[in-house]
């Protein structure tokens, strides 16, 4: 539980937004519990906790999605009443949420101008439109042709054009940016963390909410931490060590990430012989170039690589989802002839995809049914499972996987990103797959659900499954596998086993390895 009295720390420079004893409750949820927040001019403040400790709720009713049952907020030292999202704008306040909400068919000046397009005798201006939205895009270093759709571009570039969008809000005083690294690479970062510290020069208020902690250090000045719907503490950034915060986040210590690594060294005495998956000069024209791959029962082999490097690629075929135009697929032991998602299934492979939001969830669909949505599929429809079965398995992995939901009949959609993870996770755990595919499993959720999704993982393969386990974060492909492949420009460009540091997989994803 929360700490009874959370703790405060000054700030040089007034409060630009105050929130104070915001309270907010959903059917069977309590999401927000008497929370404190505040925001300085000129600060970039940090807003963190596991999934479901109430980040996003707190966001929603400070830009006007979400009206809170108790509480104030104050702007600029006067309490407003947030009506609708538009309202928050007009305030100057501009949110840029983790899932990209702009509209793919339109341009990328159209998306970073929609609303506040430029106009001349009564019709949009399109040679203003297009040089202000390269304009906008110039304060983040982005130089694309703004006049190509939107949805031509990688989810990256569509990430900064949100961001570019927000900005344009001229009366801009608070930033708020949910998870806008998620989908980024390293240089892109930090050209955002240098829009964000320009930002903040100008005396406009950042609250970042992130996941990756060495980002919170890097960029940020004071950190509030949530804790299930309620406050832990605000501090100034430097004052806490990483354990220190992940404490807070966790309300305990956190050691099975250090464990980790004995744990799946202890795992390796599992591996089968036997092969349970073989590739050779499996390829797809222009999506994958062709490759080997060899994967035993009860092994798990990471994949590691920069975003566009083929990863994605190699699980779309190896579930089906793609067919490839050469080489040979071969699982237990048979030459695979059918590539499809539901030929898949029968052999027993299961994909966990990299965009859960549009291809995991189902999000009107209770937890129950999300979880028995494969298993029922594997029987066919003619066989369905009865209420009392479909119960009890739900009730199964929602304990085992400790999935944060008032009851199996939650609305999935009401769960915060890290619960929507575990339920994709029990679905195919129900399903009892011999293969598991998993595409960025931790990718935007909290530090311990990552840590359980880790420990699952290897305990699986100590049960004899195999998995392949996909990740832009090196260290957890790392701790979890057995073996590391290596892509770089979509194709295969080294394999290490056993024990290997990270300075030789950077290498290799780098091509300066020999």
């Amino acid at each position: 539980m929360p700490d009874p009295t959370p703790d405060f720390v000054a700030v040089t420079g007034p409060d630009i937004v105050a929130m104070a004893g915001i309270d907010k409750r959903f059917p069977g949820v309590h999401a927000l519990q008497n929370v404190d927040f505040s925001v300085a001019r000129g600060e970039i403040h940090a807003l963190v906790g596991e999934n479901g400790a109430g980040k996003s709720t707190l966001v929603k009713v400070l830009t006007g999605v979400e009206r809170p049952d108790k509480g104030t907020i104050t702007l600029d030292g006067h309490v407003v009443s947030i009506h609708s999202p538009l309202h928050a704008q007009e305030l100057g306040i501009s949110t840029v949420y983790q899932e990209v909400d702009l509209c793919p068919n339109l341009t990328v000046a159209e998306n970073i101008l929609i609303g506040r397009q430029p106009t001349r005798f009564g019709s949009i201006d399109w040679a203003a439109l297009n040089d202000q939205a390269r304009r906008h895009l110039r304060t983040l270093e982005i130089d694309i042709d703004v006049t190509q759709p939107l949805g031509s571009y990688s989810v990256a570039i569509q990430q900064m054009a949100a961001i570019a969008r927000a900005l344009v809000i001229r009366n801009a005083r608070v930033l708020i940016l949910d998870e806008p690294t998620s989908s980024l690479t390293a240089h892109e970062t930090a050209q955002l963390f240098r829009v964000m510290r320009k930002l903040k020069s100008e005396g406009i208020a950042v609250v970042f909410i992130t996941h990756f902690l060495d980002q919170v250090y890097e960029v940020t000045d004071r950190v509030t931490v949530l804790r299930n719907g309620a406050l832990v503490g605000t501090y100034p950034t430097a004052s806490l060590s990483r354990m220190e915060l992940i404490k807070l986040m966790l309300g305990r210590s956190v050691t099975t990430l250090d464990d980790m690594a004995a744990h799946k060294i202890a795992a390796t005495e599992g591996i089968s012989a036997e092969t349970l998956l073989q590739a050779d000069g499996v390829g797809l024209s222009g999506s994958i170039e062709p490759f080997d791959l060899k994967l035993h029962a009860g092994e798990v082999v990471g994949l590691a690589g920069l975003l566009g490097s083929g990863r994605t690629e190699i699980a779309n075929i190896l579930f089906g989802v793609d067919k490839p135009d050469s080489g040979t697929l071969t699982f237990g032991g048979k030459v695979v002839r059918r590539f499809s998602p539901a030929d898949s299934i029968a052999r027993g492979v299961a994909l966990c995809p990299e965009d859960r939001k549009a291809e995991g969830i189902v999000g009107d669909l209770s937890v129950r049914e999300n979880i028995i949505l494969a298993m029922q599929a594997s029987r066919g429809w003619f066989k369905r499972l009865g209420t009392r079965e479909q119960y009890e398995i739900a009730d199964k992995y929602i304990a085992l996987l400790s999935i944060a939901t008032p009851h199996a009949d939650q609305p999935v959609k009401n769960l915060s990103g890290g619960n929507q993870q575990k339920v994709i996770l029990a679905r195919w755990l129900a399903a009892n797959p011999r293969l598991l595919i998993l595409d960025e499993p931790t990718r935007g959720i909290d530090v311990g659900t990552k840590a359980d999704i880790q420990k699952l993982v290897i305990t699986l393969a100590e049960e004899g499954k195999s998995c392949v386990f996909i990740s832009s974060e090196l260290d957890e492909v790392l701790r979890t596998s057995h073996r590391i492949v290596v892509l770089r420009d979509r194709a295969k460009a080294s394999e290490f086993a056993g024990n290997v540091d990270e300075k030789e997989i950077m290498e290799a994803i780098a091509g300066s390895a020999s």
